[in-house]
């Protein structure tokens, strides 16, 4: 696997090549750090996610077209905001991401940052054009194992022996809801090694290997640790940011620890 790094405006592209299967991992270099996945394969994209900001719209609409490639769909999980990018090209998802995006946490989301960002960013939701009904999509010649979440689907790409997931970052907070989130994510993530997955492809962190599976388990484990020796929200982001102090996402770990004492709250 070769891979490259391609500066654009405001963004970066970085390319991993698996011969048959590239992947073109678009940081936006955005407010809110979004990474856009395509996958190319017999000179077709399949997108994975939406880009969230009106010049990150264009300037990936731009490098698609720079690569001459015939866009099959985009899978939209995770991210419903951004309704403006390739408005015309079909998008994929199921009804449980749909309803995520339209109607439940992820609209949320979007509203928040719409008032947070003001005209900068595309609070347009992805109108659903073809609903996934089964466990796997096939779009530019490559099969996808569709695996849902609680608020959307996570992917697996077997030709490439990969996995899209919403979250990982081996040194940033994660957003974790509570012990048995924590247990369903660390059971996930286990998951990966036993798979060897090549990379982690995420939409709030440049793809990964397992050694930041490892990391990100040995992270959660210590943070249900603290959480059990804390008697506030307040003492486990203290003592949580003590043993991470570079961490970023500070905000995911705030939302985290008030999920494990929402009763305080």
């Amino acid at each position: 696997m070769n891979n490259k790094k391609i500066g654009l405006g405001k963004g970066y592209v970085l390319v991993y090549d698996f011969g048959n299967v590239k992947v073109h991992n678009y940081n936006t270099s955005d407010y809110i750090e979004d990474q856009v996945i395509l996958l190319e394969k017999n000179k077709k994209l399949v997108i994975i996610e939406s880009t969230a900001f009106y010049d990150n719209n264009k300037e990936l609409e731009n490098y698609i077209e720079s690569l001459g490639v015939k866009i099959e769909g985009i899978l939209i999980s995770y991210h419903m905001a951004g309704g403006t990018f390739l408005k015309d090209v079909k998008k994929y998802a199921t009804h449980n991401a749909d309803k995520y995006g339209h109607m439940g946490g992820g609209k949320t989301l979007i509203d928040n940052f719409a008032s947070t960002f003001g005209e900068i960013f595309d609070k347009n939701i992805h109108n659903v054009t073809d609903y996934i009904e089964a466990d796997k999509v096939i779009l530019a010649d490559i099969e996808m194992i569709i695996i849902p979440t609680n608020e959307g689907y996570d992917i697996e790409i077997p030709e490439i022996n990969s996995i899209y997931t919403h979250m990982l970052g081996s040194d940033c907070h994660s957003i974790i809801a509570g012990v048995e989130h924590a247990k369903k994510i660390l059971e996930n993530l286990k998951g990966y090694i036993a798979k060897n997955y090549n990379l982690i492809l995420t939409s709030h962190y440049v793809p990964e290997d397992l050694s930041a599976v490892d990391k990100k388990i040995a992270y959660i484990e210590t943070l249900l640790d603290i959480a059990s020796d804390s008697n506030s929200a307040e003492e486990m982001i203290k003592k949580v940011n003590d043993e991470y102090p570079h961490f970023s996402g500070v905000n995911y770990l705030e939302m985290t620890a008030e999920f494990f004492f929402k009763d305080q709250c």
